[in-house]
């Protein structure tokens, strides 16, 4: 098993397992024995890691590695259950919150489907699958490759995602820029093992011109101070709590994004600054800013996935400016750090950083963990879907959100998703410290509403950032 993929193997702990959490929603029922026979084709035949286990190194400093299992059964990883009465929303997400918090079996290969009847008149997959086998973003691309174009496509190989179709969530998303320079000493030792995934083609630098910048992005990931004590921050338990946004219209957004001269990405994030902040006044724990750790993919999205699947990201620290009450400079500052992130090497350079925690012994490793997730306070990822209606066993499909998961202690997980021209924004909260994600939700849903009433550009007619209001 590669380190990366042996470092998110290790970090599991029980409260906060290190398992990819998605849910698919339909309208009507679809066939669950096509779904059946979509996930073999698909995924099991299509990507051995499906139908593998992991074994644990035998002899002292090896490691583990992954073999086939010898008693795999699909129809062990495929639960059928039916949601209690009403059957809404909110059953929905208290399933999706309960299998959350319920390990995986580690003598089989780490995953399962639970497809869910009762969900309003339709019904729900929701997935589990570990972070050993892939990152998130490689994982929804999976998910998606279960899906088709047309309601009657068949079972036919699903193309691999083309470049055009990143979707408009794609630039935290997009490739690393630049390539990492190999600095002295134990630096270099660190970001050795993520040059080769840096270095894609299509950006290129001059590796003496950006010495400095890796050292800067290297020094940010070792070095950032830890966030501040907040209601948002305490011991863990193993329960958790999830609840999702009504779906945004993608086409708003746009526009408000054209009329302030900001990018879709940094209107969601603002309102998802704007959610925390309003949620932490109301506890009175407001602070200046908090941390977002944010996925940034190092795997050519234009390209098929290999087989093996695996990581291949990097993290980068947004902080959130959840201190700035008026809503025009909070969106002002959110695309100016979205910019700076863009242009750097912290999401390559984290990813070399995270191979070397994968090749420590493994107390070692949890005790880096541990002190590397004190510095934030949620992990978000934004995630872009299809543009267009997709269909699987040839039932349309509503909504999907693919939460990463939180590690060391933190205690949330933020998914923005586009598809079909619109954004749902999902939370998954550790239920002893954030019992409520729904207050989030909703207080979120007040920030889209309010932004999307500003029509101006950012700044005033003499140059100058528009004036603080509280809000």
């Amino acid at each position: 098993m590669p380190h990366a993929d042996a470092a998110w193997l290790n970090m599991d702990q029980p409260t906060n397992l290190m398992v990819i959490t998605g849910v698919i929603w339909f309208d009507e029922t679809p066939d669950w024995g096509q779904v059946r026979d979509v996930v073999a084709e698909r995924l099991v035949d299509a990507f051995p890691r499906f139908r593998q286990r992991v074994v644990g190194g035998v002899l002292p400093g090896t490691g583990p590695h992954w073999e086939d299992d010898p008693r795999f059964d699909l129809d062990l990883h495929l639960h059928r259950v039916s949601l209690p009465p009403p059957g809404d929303a909110d059953a929905l997400r208290a399933l999706v919150a309960d299998l959350a918090a319920t390990p995986l079996d580690p003598e089989a290969p780490l995953w399962q489907f639970h497809l869910v009847d009762g969900y309003g008149n339709g019904g729900a997959v929701i997935t589990r699958i570990h972070h050993c086998i892939a990152d998130g973003i490689a994982l929804a691309r999976v998910l998606l490759s279960l899906t088709d174009a047309e309601p009657d496509s068949g079972l036919v190989a699903a193309p691999a995602p083309a470049a055009h179709d990143r979707g408009p969530l794609g630039s935290i998303v997009a490739p690393a820029r630049g390539a990492l320079s190999t600095v002295a000493g134990a630096v270099g030792a660190l970001t050795r093992e993520s040059i080769e995934v840096a270095k894609h083609p299509a950006h290129l630098r001059d590796l003496a011109t950006t010495a400095r910048s890796d050292a800067d992005a290297l020094a940010k990931v070792l070095l950032e101070g830890s966030d501040p004590a907040t209601p948002l921050k305490g011991e863990l338990g193993r329960a958790k709590a999830v609840s999702w946004s009504a779906p945004i219209a993608l086409d708003e957004i746009k526009a408000m994004g054209r009329g302030t001269g900001t990018t879709i990405n940094d209107v969601v994030v603002t309102a998802v600054a704007g959610a925390l902040r309003s949620y932490l006044r109301h506890r009175d724990g407001l602070v200046d800013e908090l941390t977002a750790f944010v996925p940034f993919n190092l795997r050519p999205l234009d390209e098929p996935l290999p087989a093996e699947l695996g990581n291949r990201f990097g993290l980068v620290f947004l902080r959130l400016p959840v201190g700035i009450g008026d809503r025009r400079r909070r969106l002002n500052e959110v695309h100016d750090r979205m910019r700076r992130i863009k242009g750097s090497a912290e999401g390559a350079v984290s990813y070399g950083v995270l191979d070397a925690i994968g090749r420590a012994p493994v107390p070692l490793e949890k005790r880096l963990v541990d002190l590397f997730s004190t510095r934030g306070t949620a992990v978000v990822t934004n995630v872009p879907g299809p543009r267009q209606t997709v269909y699987m066993a040839g039932t349309p499909v509503t909504g999907v959100l693919v939460w990463a998961p939180a590690s060391g202690g933190v205690s949330m997980t933020v998914s923005i998703f586009s598809y079909a021209g619109r954004i749902v924004v999902g939370f998954m909260t550790d239920a002893g410290l954030i019992p409520d994600p729904e207050a989030i939700v909703a207080a979120f849903e007040g920030e889209i509403e309010a932004l999307l009433r500003l029509k101006r550009p950012l700044t005033t007619a003499a140059g100058a950032p528009a004036p603080d209001r509280k809000a």
